[in-house]
């Protein structure tokens, strides 16, 4: 039976493991050998203060990391038995399979419409688009505050619709993963709360990976946490575990604000 440090997952396996994950950019040691498990439609928050590796980890799973000229990954990331770094595997699937959503949203210069029918066309739909396009800005919330301007500009959009927009277009490709890298630290904390009880509800559906540096934001909602600190993992767990009963000290201080 599947576990994550002896919690049972009830019958999801894991939907991403690291093992020995390292990552370099030209002689710095960003990320150090990290060993880490995503169970499947669950909500991991990865913690820590600034220029811990919260970032450089998550592009990893999907990676994004071969789009930075200076690095490198030793290691391998496991994804339905397949090693995502072995040879001849393809990272544009990868990234349909694996999508993020970024820290600032970044809609296209194109419609509504056609920001969600993106993936999809490059793709080579065989099926309705339109369908496609009204399902993933449901599961976006979304369609009913633009089901009746889906031909106006994304840019008419204000932030936070901007951000749903972007991972509407994420899910359009029907990814089993959804990487997050700080996705509400630019919107206002109406438009976080959206995104919050967003990320809540497509766990049902998808395994979501949240960079974060609200720890208020992690305890309220993500299933596991993980803290990193200076490239290295120092501690995962239940999210419960982490912020009110961690092994570390390190973990301690840093989820009570001693330090950050």
């Amino acid at each position: 039976m599947a576990t994550v440090y002896g919690i049972d997952l009830g019958g999801r396996g894991p939907a991403l493991q690291a093992r020995g994950l390292s990552v370099y950019y030209g002689e710095k040691h960003a990320v150090q050998n990290v060993d880490l498990e995503i169970p499947a439609n669950q909500v991991v928050a990865l913690i820590g203060p600034s220029g811990c590796g919260k970032s450089t980890l998550l592009r990893c799973f999907n990676r994004m990391n071969d789009l930075v000229k200076t690095a490198r990954v030793d290691g391998t990331v496991d994804f339905h038995g397949q090693n995502l770094y072995a040879s001849g595997i393809d990272p544009v699937e990868v990234r349909r399979r694996i999508g993020m959503v970024f820290q600032k949203p970044n809609p296209f210069p194109k419609s509504i419409y056609d920001n969600v029918a993106f993936g999809p066309r490059m793709n080579g739909l065989d099926g309705d688009l339109d369908a496609t396009v009204e399902e993933s800005l449901r599961r976006a919330a979304l369609w009913d505050e633009v089901s009746d301007r889906l031909d106006d500009s994304a840019y008419a959009l204000s932030g936070g619709q901007q951000q749903r927009l972007c991972i509407a277009r994420t899910l359009a490709v029907k990814p089993e993963i959804v990487l997050m890298d700080e996705p509400a630290s630019a919107l206002d904390p109406i438009a976080t709360q959206r995104i919050e009880e967003l990320i809540y509800e497509l766990k049902r559906d998808y395994t979501i990976v949240i960079v974060t540096h609200n720890m208020q934001q992690a305890a309220r909602i993500s299933d596991y946490t993980a803290f990193l600190y200076m490239g290295q993992l120092i501690e995962y767990g239940p999210t419960e575990t982490i912020f009110t009963n961690p092994r570390e000290k390190r973990t301690e201080d840093y989820v009570t604000g001693r330090f950050g």
